[in-house]
């Protein structure tokens, strides 16, 4: 899978920019305003107590501030946070390093938790409801159990896909919260704030634009805005206008909707060889050179969601919006 500009996954360069960027109070952190509206009653209500937060499970689709939301929790609660994600714990030894070094009220904060192995979990639900572990030392008939006391702390998992958690583990979520697309105002809000924080000078219209076309996700809108950044310094004067925006994301292959290349490349595949459809998952993953998967997970959603591709019992298939959107006719029904 080549690297696209409008990607929601996260990589190394994102990192980057995310670590400059990234707001550090529910008051400087943009959009999802019913989930900051929801954290600020159950922290302030934590710090009433003088209890530590409740665990808190984040899902939704990646690059919206899942990473960044648990530091702005860290951050309010005024405690120390310890990342770690699902894949990067092995063995249980290695959760039980990360709980024991935890101090009073301390946040713990796994990405993608629905990829922890089961073992794993097992250690894990008394850490959560009882702040205890639970080791087992030596082997046969010498191994016996020892209990652990963990102080009070908060786990925060983030995951994008909650359905492939087991119901046991998310049952000890007291806080679930669900973090959903931005609308254009939030995200040109976004990226006024990161140019700000990048020193170059946009335009609203500028932002605007950008935000049009970040497939609602402010990592795609931050990613872009390096780049447009880039355009601007070397063709223009190191403003962001509205015609250099587009022009800039002309030659970055992203158009109006936030699609590039490949989704071109899927929907046109789909209309010239197979007029449209049906056609099944297998069949244009050979036409294309992709894997099924990578078509599926990555390609497909976002043009479902604006309504580009079906889903049907039979496959695939094009709808009358990708035909006017790319310039073709819509076949009759005959």
């Amino acid at each position: 899978m080549e690297d696209r500009v409008v990607s929601s996954e996260s990589t190394d360069f994102d990192e980057q920019i995310e670590l400059s960027l990234r707001p550090q109070t529910l008051d400087t952190y943009i959009g999802q305003n019913k989930v900051k509206d929801n954290l600020k009653i159950f922290i302030e209500a934590a710090k009433m107590r003088e209890e530590s937060l409740d665990h808190v499970l984040l899902y939704g689709p990646p690059g919206l501030g899942k990473t960044t939301l648990a530091t702005v929790i860290a951050n309010e609660m005024a405690v120390h946070i310890k990342m770690t994600s699902g894949p990067a714990i092995e063995r249980p030894g290695d959760l039980a390093a990360i709980l024991s070094s935890l101090e009073p009220g301390d946040v713990l904060f796994i990405d993608e938790i629905h990829r922890l192995p089961r073992a794993i979990e097992e250690v894990l639900y008394p850490a959560m409801e009882d702040y205890c572990l639970d080791i087992v030392v030596g082997k046969g008939p010498t191994a016996r159990s020892i209990r652990l006391d963990l102080p009070p702390f908060t786990l925060v998992g983030a995951t994008t896909r909650s359905g492939a958690l087991s119901a046991p583990l998310r049952d000890r979520f007291g806080v679930l919260l669900r973090l959903d697309y931005y609308d254009e105002e939030a995200l040109a809000e976004i990226v006024e704030r990161s140019a700000e924080l990048f020193q170059v000078a946009i335009h609203q219209q500028g932002a605007i634009e950008l935000a049009r076309r970040s497939r609602g996700t402010p990592r795609i809108a931050n990613r872009l805005l390096k780049r447009v950044r880039d355009y601007a310094q070397v063709i223009g004067d190191g403003h962001i206008t509205l015609p250099l925006c587009q022009t800039a994301l002309e030659l970055l292959q992203v158009d109006p909707l936030g699609l590039d290349h490949i989704d071109r490349k899927l929907v046109e595949n789909m209309i010239e060889r197979f007029r449209g459809g049906p056609v099944g998952l297998d069949t244009i993953s050979a036409s294309i050179g992709e894997e099924s998967m990578t078509i599926e997970d990555v390609y497909e959603p976002y043009l479902m969601q604006i309504g580009f591709i079906q889903r049907t019992p039979r496959g695939r298939m094009v709808t009358a919006l990708a035909y006017e959107h790319f310039g073709y006719a819509y076949p009759s029904e005959t």
